[in-house]
Order: structure tokens, then C-alpha cells, then sequence
């Protein structure tokens, strides 16, 4: 999990493969969610939106995408860093 806002990107990873596989488990989905929202990829609202069960599928959709792009992110950080 995310540590004093640090994110651990390999969990990312291996959640965002599980969500877009169609395999992730309503906890992995509940903690890829939690991920993106303590890296202030979505906001509270969005978040509030997904644990209530307020268009989830469209919310949960457009996190994937969002998850992808973190990562993305991060991996071009990585890439132009060296």
C-alpha cells in the first residue's frame, strides 16, 4: 500500500492487470481504488462516488484509464531520469 504519500507502483501494476483482465478481486478493486485516491489521481468525490456504488462501472472504467496514465507517468519518469 501507499506509505506517507509514496505510491507503490508495482502494486499499481499488478492491480491495474488484474482490473483490466477482468480478475481482480472486489477487495483488489477496493485497494486500486484507494491507491489512485491517496495519489490524488481521483478525487474524494469520486471516491466517495465508487464505495457508495454510485456509477461504479463508468467511475470504475474511467479509473483504469486514469491508473494506466500514472504509470505511464512513472515509468517515462524512470525512463528520462537515467
Amino acid at each position: 500500500m501507499a506509505t506517507n504519500n509514496t505510491l507503490d507502483y508495482n502494486r499499481l501494476f499488478e492491480l491495474n492487470q488484474k482490473v483490466q483482465a477482468g480478475s481482480a478481486t472486489k477487495p483488489e478493486k477496493d485497494e486500486y481504488m484507494l491507491l489512485l485516491y491517496r495519489n490524488n489521481s481521483i478525487s474524494k468525490k469520486q471516491y466517495d462516488e465508487y464505495l457508495s456504488g454510485r456509477s461504479n462501472q463508468e467511475l470504475f472504467d474511467a479509473a483504469i484509464t486514469i491508473g494506466g496514465i500514472v504509470l505511464l507517468g512513472y515509468l517515462l519518469g524512470k525512463l528520462f531520469s537515467k
